[in-house]
Protein backbone atom coordinates (compact mmCIF):
# COMPACT_ATOMS: atom_id res chain seq x y z
CA UNK A 1 0.00 0.00 0.00
CA UNK A 2 1.27 3.13 -1.04
CA UNK A 3 1.08 6.04 1.94
CA UNK A 4 2.28 9.59 1.86
CA UNK A 5 5.04 9.32 4.99
CA UNK A 6 6.30 6.93 7.21
CA UNK A 7 8.68 8.31 10.39
CA UNK A 8 11.09 6.02 11.68
CA UNK A 9 12.56 6.64 15.41
CA UNK A 10 14.46 4.99 18.02
CA UNK A 11 11.26 5.89 20.42
CA UNK A 12 7.78 6.16 19.92
CA UNK A 13 5.99 7.55 22.79
CA UNK A 14 2.72 7.36 21.98
CA UNK A 15 1.40 8.98 25.55
CA UNK A 16 -1.80 6.40 25.14
CA UNK A 17 -1.32 3.63 26.51
CA UNK A 18 0.39 5.40 29.45
CA UNK A 19 3.45 3.97 29.95
CA UNK A 20 4.17 2.36 26.28
CA UNK A 21 7.40 3.22 24.63
CA UNK A 22 8.45 1.71 21.13
CA UNK A 23 11.57 1.09 20.29
CA UNK A 24 12.78 1.21 16.66
CA UNK A 25 8.85 1.80 15.78
CA UNK A 26 7.86 3.16 12.59
CA UNK A 27 4.69 5.66 12.25
CA UNK A 28 2.48 5.58 9.21
CA UNK A 29 1.10 8.18 8.18
CA UNK A 30 -1.49 8.99 5.23
CA UNK A 31 -3.89 11.98 3.90
CA UNK A 32 -2.46 13.92 7.15
CA UNK A 33 -3.86 10.99 9.60
CA UNK A 34 -2.08 8.09 11.71
CA UNK A 35 -2.96 4.80 10.05
CA UNK A 36 -0.56 2.82 11.67
CA UNK A 37 2.45 1.93 14.26
CA UNK A 38 4.40 -0.97 13.70
CA UNK A 39 8.21 -2.36 13.83
CA UNK A 40 10.57 -0.87 11.50
CA UNK A 41 10.78 -3.64 9.18
CA UNK A 42 7.23 -4.52 8.89
CA UNK A 43 6.14 -1.15 8.05
CA UNK A 44 8.75 -1.36 5.11
CA UNK A 45 7.23 -4.63 4.35
CA UNK A 46 3.58 -3.41 4.41
CA UNK A 47 3.99 0.14 3.16
CA UNK A 48 5.54 2.04 0.29
CA UNK A 49 6.23 5.50 1.40
CA UNK A 50 6.33 8.70 -1.30
CA UNK A 51 8.47 10.53 1.71
CA UNK A 52 10.53 8.38 4.61
CA UNK A 53 11.88 10.24 7.50
CA UNK A 54 14.51 8.25 10.03
CA UNK A 55 15.27 9.77 12.89
CA UNK A 56 17.69 7.26 14.53
CA UNK A 57 18.79 9.20 17.52
CA UNK A 58 15.07 10.45 18.44
CA UNK A 59 12.19 10.70 19.60
CA UNK A 60 8.59 10.44 18.69
CA UNK A 61 5.98 12.47 20.71
CA UNK A 62 2.73 13.87 20.26
CA UNK A 63 2.63 17.21 19.28
CA UNK A 64 2.62 19.91 22.08
CA UNK A 65 -0.19 21.59 23.26
CA UNK A 66 0.16 24.94 24.80
CA UNK A 67 -4.06 25.59 26.02
CA UNK A 68 -3.18 29.28 27.04
CA UNK A 69 -1.77 31.93 25.18
CA UNK A 70 -1.52 35.79 24.26
CA UNK A 71 0.09 34.86 20.98
CA UNK A 72 0.51 38.23 19.69
CA UNK A 73 2.03 39.43 23.17
CA UNK A 74 5.11 38.35 22.16
CA UNK A 75 5.90 41.51 21.11
CA UNK A 76 5.87 42.98 24.34
CA UNK A 77 7.86 40.09 26.38
CA UNK A 78 10.37 42.03 28.13
CA UNK A 79 8.81 45.02 28.33
CA UNK A 80 7.72 45.64 32.33
CA UNK A 81 9.10 42.34 33.82
CA UNK A 82 9.61 41.75 37.94
CA UNK A 83 6.37 43.56 38.88
CA UNK A 84 3.36 41.46 40.41
CA UNK A 85 0.51 41.08 38.41
CA UNK A 86 -2.30 44.45 38.96
CA UNK A 87 1.15 46.47 38.53
CA UNK A 88 2.32 44.93 35.18
CA UNK A 89 -0.97 45.11 33.97
CA UNK A 90 -2.51 48.13 35.03
CA UNK A 91 0.56 50.47 34.60
CA UNK A 92 2.19 49.10 31.76
CA UNK A 93 0.62 46.00 29.85
CA UNK A 94 -2.90 47.95 29.61
CA UNK A 95 -1.21 51.38 28.34
CA UNK A 96 0.71 49.69 26.16
CA UNK A 97 -1.76 47.45 24.14
CA UNK A 98 -4.21 50.66 24.45
CA UNK A 99 -1.18 52.68 22.34
CA UNK A 100 -0.20 49.99 20.52
CA UNK A 101 -2.55 46.85 19.78
CA UNK A 102 -4.10 47.08 16.36
CA UNK A 103 -3.83 44.44 13.26
CA UNK A 104 -0.61 44.60 12.34
CA UNK A 105 0.71 44.52 16.00
CA UNK A 106 -1.01 40.90 16.14
CA UNK A 107 -0.24 39.66 12.68
CA UNK A 108 3.20 40.27 13.44
CA UNK A 109 3.48 39.11 17.18
CA UNK A 110 1.73 36.35 16.03
CA UNK A 111 3.85 35.08 13.26
CA UNK A 112 7.17 35.39 16.09
CA UNK A 113 4.55 33.60 18.33
CA UNK A 114 3.94 30.84 15.86
CA UNK A 115 7.60 30.46 14.82
CA UNK A 116 8.42 30.04 18.48
CA UNK A 117 5.62 27.67 19.42
CA UNK A 118 7.03 25.33 16.11
CA UNK A 119 10.55 25.49 16.96
CA UNK A 120 9.87 23.67 20.52
CA UNK A 121 7.17 21.26 19.55
CA UNK A 122 4.00 22.70 19.52
CA UNK A 123 1.42 21.88 16.72
CA UNK A 124 -1.88 23.43 18.75
CA UNK A 125 -2.03 26.72 20.96
CA UNK A 126 -5.68 28.06 22.43
CA UNK A 127 -5.48 31.78 22.40
CA UNK A 128 -7.68 34.79 23.76
CA UNK A 129 -6.16 38.23 22.18
CA UNK A 130 -7.74 41.09 20.93
CA UNK A 131 -8.38 40.90 16.87
CA UNK A 132 -8.78 37.09 17.09
CA UNK A 133 -9.55 36.96 13.29
CA UNK A 134 -6.05 37.93 12.66
CA UNK A 135 -4.97 35.20 14.98
CA UNK A 136 -6.69 32.57 13.13
CA UNK A 137 -5.40 33.96 9.67
CA UNK A 138 -2.04 33.64 10.46
CA UNK A 139 -2.50 29.97 12.37
CA UNK A 140 -4.22 29.46 9.04
CA UNK A 141 -1.17 30.80 6.83
CA UNK A 142 1.45 28.94 8.66
CA UNK A 143 -0.14 25.63 9.08
CA UNK A 144 -0.62 25.37 12.81
CA UNK A 145 -3.65 23.92 14.79
CA UNK A 146 -5.17 26.78 16.99
CA UNK A 147 -8.11 27.10 19.31
CA UNK A 148 -9.16 30.86 18.85
CA UNK A 149 -10.89 32.40 21.67
CA UNK A 150 -13.68 34.83 20.91
CA UNK A 151 -12.65 37.23 23.68
CA UNK A 152 -15.22 39.31 26.12
CA UNK A 153 -14.40 42.28 28.11
CA UNK A 154 -17.53 44.67 29.83
CA UNK A 155 -15.22 47.74 28.81
CA UNK A 156 -13.72 49.53 25.60
CA UNK A 157 -10.74 48.30 23.65
CA UNK A 158 -9.50 48.46 20.31
CA UNK A 159 -11.40 45.93 19.15
CA UNK A 160 -14.85 46.07 20.34
CA UNK A 161 -16.84 48.53 22.18
CA UNK A 162 -19.09 46.76 24.74
CA UNK A 163 -19.66 43.00 25.74
CA UNK A 164 -22.48 42.40 22.98
CA UNK A 165 -20.08 44.22 20.17
CA UNK A 166 -17.69 41.78 21.63
CA UNK A 167 -19.73 38.26 21.26
CA UNK A 168 -21.50 39.63 18.13
CA UNK A 169 -17.79 40.15 16.10
CA UNK A 170 -16.59 36.85 17.63
CA UNK A 171 -19.95 34.86 16.53
CA UNK A 172 -19.64 36.42 13.29
CA UNK A 173 -15.79 34.76 13.19
CA UNK A 174 -16.63 31.51 14.97
CA UNK A 175 -19.29 31.43 11.60
CA UNK A 176 -16.88 32.14 8.82
CA UNK A 177 -14.44 29.87 9.78
CA UNK A 178 -16.55 27.10 11.08
CA UNK A 179 -15.48 25.06 8.15
CA UNK A 180 -11.01 25.27 8.52
CA UNK A 181 -9.95 22.12 9.49
CA UNK A 182 -7.06 23.18 12.03
CA UNK A 183 -9.25 25.76 13.44
CA UNK A 184 -11.58 25.69 16.68
CA UNK A 185 -13.01 28.33 19.01
CA UNK A 186 -13.94 28.95 21.95
CA UNK A 187 -15.93 32.09 24.33
CA UNK A 188 -13.07 33.60 26.18
CA UNK A 189 -14.47 36.01 28.75
CA UNK A 190 -11.20 37.40 29.45
CA UNK A 191 -11.55 36.96 34.01
CA UNK A 192 -14.48 37.40 36.52
CA UNK A 193 -13.35 40.94 37.46
CA UNK A 194 -13.77 42.37 33.91
CA UNK A 195 -17.02 40.45 33.05
CA UNK A 196 -20.56 40.91 34.76
CA UNK A 197 -23.10 38.34 35.23
CA UNK A 198 -25.45 39.51 31.49
CA UNK A 199 -22.56 38.58 29.00
CA UNK A 200 -21.19 35.95 31.06
CA UNK A 201 -24.97 34.50 30.98
CA UNK A 202 -24.94 34.80 27.80
CA UNK A 203 -21.90 33.04 26.88
CA UNK A 204 -23.16 30.15 28.53
CA UNK A 205 -26.39 29.79 26.51
CA UNK A 206 -24.51 30.53 23.41
CA UNK A 207 -21.78 27.70 24.47
CA UNK A 208 -24.67 25.38 25.58
CA UNK A 209 -26.40 25.79 22.20
CA UNK A 210 -23.24 25.39 19.59
CA UNK A 211 -21.14 23.00 21.61
CA UNK A 212 -18.14 25.51 22.21
CA UNK A 213 -16.05 25.17 25.58
CA UNK A 214 -15.22 28.44 27.67
CA UNK A 215 -11.50 29.57 28.56
CA UNK A 216 -11.34 31.79 31.29
CA UNK A 217 -8.59 33.36 34.08
CA UNK A 218 -10.36 32.37 37.55
CA UNK A 219 -8.88 33.10 40.89
CA UNK A 220 -5.50 33.29 39.47
CA UNK A 221 -3.97 36.08 42.47
CA UNK A 222 -5.71 36.18 45.74
CA UNK A 223 -6.62 39.79 45.55
CA UNK A 224 -8.77 38.61 42.67
CA UNK A 225 -10.72 36.33 45.39
CA UNK A 226 -10.52 38.38 48.51
CA UNK A 227 -11.69 41.37 45.99
CA UNK A 228 -14.86 39.12 44.88
CA UNK A 229 -15.62 38.36 48.55
CA UNK A 230 -15.95 41.70 49.66
CA UNK A 231 -18.22 42.49 46.71
CA UNK A 232 -20.81 39.58 46.72
CA UNK A 233 -19.52 37.52 49.57
CA UNK A 234 -18.27 34.48 47.19
CA UNK A 235 -15.65 33.17 45.82
CA UNK A 236 -15.40 33.85 41.81
CA UNK A 237 -15.48 30.12 41.24
CA UNK A 238 -19.07 30.25 43.43
CA UNK A 239 -20.26 32.55 41.50
CA UNK A 240 -19.45 30.92 38.01
CA UNK A 241 -20.98 27.81 39.52
CA UNK A 242 -23.98 30.17 40.38
CA UNK A 243 -24.32 31.47 36.78
CA UNK A 244 -23.66 28.27 34.93
CA UNK A 245 -20.43 28.10 33.57
CA UNK A 246 -18.43 25.43 35.58
CA UNK A 247 -18.83 22.36 33.61
CA UNK A 248 -17.19 19.94 31.45
CA UNK A 249 -16.48 22.29 28.56
CA UNK A 250 -15.21 25.07 30.94
CA UNK A 251 -11.45 25.60 31.38
CA UNK A 252 -10.20 27.85 34.45
CA UNK A 253 -6.68 28.94 34.17
CA UNK A 254 -4.14 29.76 37.09
CA UNK A 255 -6.76 28.59 39.61
CA UNK A 256 -3.80 29.60 42.30
CA UNK A 257 -6.04 30.39 45.42
CA UNK A 258 -8.11 27.21 45.77
CA UNK A 259 -9.31 25.69 49.10
CA UNK A 260 -9.92 22.02 49.54
CA UNK A 261 -13.65 22.77 48.99
CA UNK A 262 -12.95 24.68 45.86
CA UNK A 263 -11.40 22.02 44.64
CA UNK A 264 -14.14 19.30 45.39
CA UNK A 265 -17.15 21.78 43.70
CA UNK A 266 -14.87 21.97 40.56
CA UNK A 267 -14.17 17.95 40.32
CA UNK A 268 -17.64 17.65 40.33
CA UNK A 269 -18.44 19.82 37.72
CA UNK A 270 -15.82 18.19 35.36
CA UNK A 271 -14.43 21.24 34.37
CA UNK A 272 -10.56 21.69 33.46
CA UNK A 273 -8.26 23.91 34.65
CA UNK A 274 -4.71 24.80 32.51
CA UNK A 275 -1.87 25.50 34.88
CA UNK A 276 0.22 28.14 34.22
CA UNK A 277 2.98 27.42 36.89
CA UNK A 278 6.24 29.47 34.90
CA UNK A 279 3.66 33.43 34.69
CA UNK A 280 2.34 32.39 38.22
CA UNK A 281 5.91 32.01 39.94
CA UNK A 282 7.22 35.54 37.98
CA UNK A 283 4.20 37.22 38.36
CA UNK A 284 4.33 35.77 42.11
CA UNK A 285 0.70 35.19 41.61
CA UNK A 286 1.09 31.75 43.67
CA UNK A 287 0.88 27.76 43.31
CA UNK A 288 -1.70 25.99 41.78
CA UNK A 289 -2.08 22.76 44.10
CA UNK A 290 -1.69 20.20 41.19
CA UNK A 291 -1.02 17.27 42.62
CA UNK A 292 -4.48 17.64 45.17
CA UNK A 293 -6.16 18.68 41.76
CA UNK A 294 -5.63 15.26 40.07
CA UNK A 295 -5.80 13.15 43.42
CA UNK A 296 -9.27 15.09 42.90
CA UNK A 297 -10.12 13.93 39.41
CA UNK A 298 -9.46 16.91 37.64
CA UNK A 299 -8.16 17.39 34.61
CA UNK A 300 -4.75 19.70 34.08
CA UNK A 301 -4.01 20.65 30.93
CA UNK A 302 -0.60 23.39 30.44
CA UNK A 303 0.06 26.66 28.97
CA UNK A 304 2.63 28.78 29.23
CA UNK A 305 0.45 32.29 29.39
CA UNK A 306 2.00 34.85 26.96
CA UNK A 307 5.58 35.97 26.32
CA UNK A 308 4.92 39.42 28.75
CA UNK A 309 4.65 37.69 31.49
CA UNK A 310 6.80 34.19 30.97
CA UNK A 311 8.83 35.11 28.94
CA UNK A 312 8.54 32.45 26.25
CA UNK A 313 6.17 29.96 24.51
CA UNK A 314 8.17 26.69 25.91
CA UNK A 315 6.31 24.07 26.28
CA UNK A 316 9.20 21.17 28.02
CA UNK A 317 10.27 24.00 30.28
CA UNK A 318 6.34 24.39 31.13
CA UNK A 319 6.48 20.76 31.61
CA UNK A 320 9.78 20.83 33.60
CA UNK A 321 8.40 23.48 35.98
CA UNK A 322 5.20 21.82 36.33
CA UNK A 323 6.47 18.40 37.49
CA UNK A 324 9.35 20.03 39.95
CA UNK A 325 6.80 22.96 40.98
CA UNK A 326 3.89 20.08 42.19
CA UNK A 327 6.84 17.97 44.12
CA UNK A 328 7.93 20.91 46.04
CA UNK A 329 4.64 22.56 46.95
CA UNK A 330 3.11 19.14 47.96
CA UNK A 331 6.45 18.26 50.10
CA UNK A 332 5.72 14.82 48.11
CA UNK A 333 8.66 13.52 45.35
CA UNK A 334 6.47 11.48 43.75
CA UNK A 335 3.79 14.38 42.53
CA UNK A 336 3.32 14.46 39.13
CA UNK A 337 6.12 12.07 37.51
CA UNK A 338 7.18 12.49 34.03
CA UNK A 339 4.63 10.45 32.47
CA UNK A 340 2.14 12.59 33.84
CA UNK A 341 3.92 16.07 33.41
CA UNK A 342 4.15 14.88 29.40
CA UNK A 343 -0.13 14.09 29.68
CA UNK A 344 -0.79 17.35 30.80
CA UNK A 345 1.34 19.18 27.66
CA UNK A 346 -0.74 16.67 25.24
CA UNK A 347 -3.50 14.27 26.00
CA UNK A 348 -4.78 16.26 28.89
CA UNK A 349 -4.84 19.54 26.35
CA UNK A 350 -6.24 17.57 24.09
CA UNK A 351 -9.33 16.77 26.55
CA UNK A 352 -9.69 20.21 27.40
CA UNK A 353 -10.16 21.46 24.63
CA UNK A 354 -12.37 18.86 23.33
CA UNK A 355 -10.28 17.81 20.96
CA UNK A 356 -8.82 14.20 22.46
CA UNK A 357 -10.49 12.18 19.79
CA UNK A 358 -8.18 14.18 17.15
CA UNK A 359 -4.81 15.04 18.92
CA UNK A 360 -3.07 14.37 22.20
CA UNK A 361 -1.80 11.19 21.38
CA UNK A 362 0.21 8.93 18.23
CA UNK A 363 -2.67 6.86 17.88
CA UNK A 364 -4.56 5.12 14.83
CA UNK A 365 -6.99 7.41 13.33
CA UNK A 366 -6.07 10.60 15.42
CA UNK A 367 -4.19 13.64 13.07
CA UNK A 368 -0.46 13.57 12.30
CA UNK A 369 0.56 16.16 14.76
CA UNK A 370 3.65 14.92 15.98
CA UNK A 371 7.37 16.41 17.48
CA UNK A 372 10.90 14.69 17.25
CA UNK A 373 13.27 15.45 19.30
CA UNK A 374 16.75 14.57 19.49
CA UNK A 375 18.44 12.57 22.44
CA UNK A 376 21.65 12.10 20.70
CA UNK A 377 22.91 15.42 22.58
CA UNK A 378 25.63 15.23 25.92
CA UNK A 379 22.92 17.19 28.01
CA UNK A 380 20.83 13.80 27.34
CA UNK A 381 23.39 11.58 27.95
CA UNK A 382 23.24 8.69 29.36
CA UNK A 383 19.41 7.81 28.52
CA UNK A 384 17.76 5.14 30.74
CA UNK A 385 14.36 6.45 30.20
CA UNK A 386 13.06 8.27 26.80
CA UNK A 387 9.94 10.15 28.73
CA UNK A 388 11.88 11.27 31.86
CA UNK A 389 15.26 12.71 29.82
CA UNK A 390 12.27 14.69 28.03
CA UNK A 391 10.70 16.17 30.81
CA UNK A 392 13.65 16.59 33.17
CA UNK A 393 16.42 17.13 30.67
CA UNK A 394 15.80 18.28 27.56
CA UNK A 395 16.14 21.66 25.73
CA UNK A 396 13.89 23.18 22.97
CA UNK A 397 16.31 23.04 20.61
CA UNK A 398 17.07 19.44 20.67
CA UNK A 399 13.20 19.58 18.61
CA UNK A 400 14.05 18.72 15.13
CA UNK A 401 11.07 18.11 13.82
CA UNK A 402 7.33 19.08 13.89
CA UNK A 403 4.46 17.62 11.68
CA UNK A 404 1.02 18.93 11.97
CA UNK A 405 -1.69 16.97 10.44
CA UNK A 406 1.35 15.53 8.14
CA UNK A 407 2.67 18.93 6.71
CA UNK A 408 6.24 19.66 7.54
CA UNK A 409 6.33 22.66 9.27
CA UNK A 410 10.00 22.25 10.80
CA UNK A 411 12.37 20.10 9.08
CA UNK A 412 15.54 19.28 10.64
CA UNK A 413 15.53 22.64 12.64
CA UNK A 414 14.16 24.91 9.41
CA UNK A 415 10.77 26.61 9.56
CA UNK A 416 9.43 25.73 6.02
CA UNK A 417 6.40 28.18 5.85
CA UNK A 418 7.96 30.87 8.01
CA UNK A 419 10.31 33.16 6.37
CA UNK A 420 12.73 33.95 9.22
CA UNK A 421 14.62 36.95 7.66
CA UNK A 422 11.35 38.97 6.80
CA UNK A 423 10.01 37.70 10.68
CA UNK A 424 13.09 39.43 12.39
CA UNK A 425 12.97 42.50 10.09
CA UNK A 426 9.08 43.31 10.81
CA UNK A 427 9.87 42.17 14.89
CA UNK A 428 12.68 45.23 15.10
CA UNK A 429 10.95 47.64 13.57
CA UNK A 430 8.02 47.04 16.33
CA UNK A 431 11.07 47.03 19.17
CA UNK A 432 12.06 50.62 17.96
CA UNK A 433 8.41 51.44 18.26
CA UNK A 434 7.35 49.89 21.76
CA UNK A 435 10.66 52.21 22.99
CA UNK A 436 9.75 55.82 21.66
CA UNK A 437 8.74 57.65 24.76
Amino acid sequence: MQVDLIIQARWIIPVEPEFVIHENYSLVINDGRIIDLLENQAALNQYQARTLEKRPEHALIPGLINCHTHAAMCLLRGLADDLPLMDWLQNHIWPAEQKWVSAAFVRDGTDLAIAEMLRSGTTCFNDMYFFPEITAQQAIQHGIRANIGLIVFDFPTVWAENADAYLNKGLALRDQLRHERLITHSFAPHAPYTVSDAPLKKIRTFADEMELSIHMHVHETAYEVSNQQQTTQQTPLQRLHDLGLLSPSFMAVHMTQLADEDINLFANTGAHIVHCPESNLKLASGFCPVAKCLEAGINVALGTDGAASNNDLDMLGEMRTAALLAKGFSGNAGAVPAIDALKMATINGAKALGLETEIGSLSIGKAADVVAIDLSELETQPLFNPVSQIVYATSRNQVSDVWVAGEHLLNQHQLTRIDIADLRQRIAVWQQRLTEK
